[in-house]
């Protein structure tokens, strides 16, 4: 059965990816002080970059409108992944945008990933496997939020200052991270929202330090996917693929670069991995 693939513009798939893939990409709406800039293939990444750096105010982002997602879901049978509910709107936007579509007579299935960016990547990439495989859709619901409930997404950040000023991260958290000059390592804490977990005092640790998370989860890596994003970071996540390759048996492992939303909060050197 032929289905639409829908993620919103966290989803950290290149523009190739997407294309080959069959993946409409919703976009968010991303903010520095009163300039707003879709998240989408024309944002010029380099340029928005160097215009947050030098932004003096609030610099944020906004959730696709609920009309944007039922346009994208058209008529067809579709599956959509969206950010955690927990950090953004975007999650119910794609709901009232299935309620929208259905009326017209779409079949849509919203996932809330509870996670971002590399996470959504991967349950795009384990959906269309699904889709491949010939499994019904009912199946398919029930593997992936399965899945969900279980998948690890970590990162490490150079800067925590936009996580922490829209909220995404708490002023506890921020204060230790902030006072004790460390390079955290943060994840999904499995209900959607952002946790510290571990910190290194430098980025030589980094990788090791990442790739000792797979071990710490003890699922089997044999035959499953890996995805890490970065942002602007390319060689510390080829080295921690290369890490993850020598020490565990992930069938495929993808590397991308971030793109808009994502490079927003992960800022400069930002890497992303889930599992």
């Amino acid at each position: 059965m032929k289905y639409t693939l829908v993620a919103d513009s966290c989803c950290d798939l290149t523009k190739e990816l997407r294309a080959e893939w069959g993946v409409k990409s919703v976009p968010l709406t991303l903010t520095l002080a009163e300039e707003s800039y879709t998240d989408d293939d024309a944002l010029d990444l380099p340029d928005f970059m160097a215009r947050m750096h030098a932004c003096k105010g609030r610099v944020g982002s906004a959730a696709p409108s609920p009309g944007a997602y039922a346009e994208a879901f058209g008529t067809d049978d579709a599956f959509a992944v969206t950010l955690s509910s927990s950090l953004s709107g975007s999650y119910a936007s794609a709901m009232a945008g299935k309620e929208i579509a259905e009326e017209a007579g779409a079949k849509v299935h919203v996932f809330d990933s509870r996670s971002a960016a590399a996470a959504e990547v991967l349950l795009v990439l384990k959906i269309r496997k699904f889709i491949q495989d010939g499994l019904e859709k009912s199946d398919i619901i029930q593997r992936i939020e399965a899945f969900i409930k279980q998948m690890r997404t970590f990162f490490v950040l150079d800067n925590i200052d936009n996580l922490y000023k829209n909220g995404r991260l708490n002023r506890i958290t921020a204060t230790i991270i902030s006072t004790l000059h460390i390079r955290p390592i943060m994840g999904a804490d499995g209900d959607g929202n952002i946790s510290l977990f571990s910190h290194v005092q430098g980025w030589k640790q980094v990788v090791k330090k990442l790739a000792d998370t797979i071990q710490t989860d003890g699922r089997s890596t044999e035959g499953q996917s890996l995805v890490i994003t970065h942002c602007n970071n390319p060689t510390l996540a080829e080295e921690l693929k290369a890490e993850v390759e020598r020490r565990y048996g992930f069938a495929e492992i993808l590397v991308l670069p971030t793109r808009g939303v994502s490079s927003l909060y992960a800022n400069e050197k930002g890497v992303i991995m889930s599992f």
